[in-house]
């Protein structure tokens, strides 16, 4: 007789897998709807670099957990909108230096104020006790992972 797999873990797994995809969807929706003419995957790029500017592509793929080829993709893309620049740096002539330029600065602040509604509207939809208790879970969960 087969023995019963206990499947809490699996579930749970299948449900962030479930969960990363909604909320993906939603942002995309979102950025489409107030008309950023930016990806998902464009957007956390630039949302690391209003943290920190002049970052190297190598940081921002592993902020990202992008492959080198499409963040490649993703900076060639930026660039043509004139929201990002690379640069050398002067310390390894081998790296990029990634900058928002002006009109990333711009875009920023047209995008945040936007942001801010769509996260604060987040917190009212679900809460933002239930928020925080979530995040706490999901960080005991990721570093159960990272040292499993």
């Amino acid at each position: 007789m087969q023995e019963k797999v206990n499947n809490t873990s699996r579930e749970c797994l299948r449900q962030l897998i479930r969960t990363r995809m909604a909320s993906r969807q939603a942002m995309q929706r979102f950025l489409k709807n107030v008309g950023a003419d930016i990806t998902f995957e464009m957007l956390q790029i630039m949302s690391c670099l209003w943290y920190e500017q002049g970052v190297s592509q190598q940081v921002l793929a592993e902020r990202t957990a992008k492959d080198k080829a499409c963040l490649t993709k993703l900076m060639l893309n930026l660039e043509r909108k004139g929201y990002v620049c690379r640069k050398e740096d002067s310390h390894d002539r081998r790296n990029k230096l990634v900058f928002l330029t002006e009109e990333g600065e711009a875009f920023r602040n047209w995008l945040a104020p936007q942001l801010k509604e769509y996260y604060r509207r987040l917190d009212d939809l679900v809460g933002e006790e239930k928020l925080k208790h979530i995040q706490d879970l999901l960080q005991e969960v990721q570093h159960a992972l990272e040292t499993y």
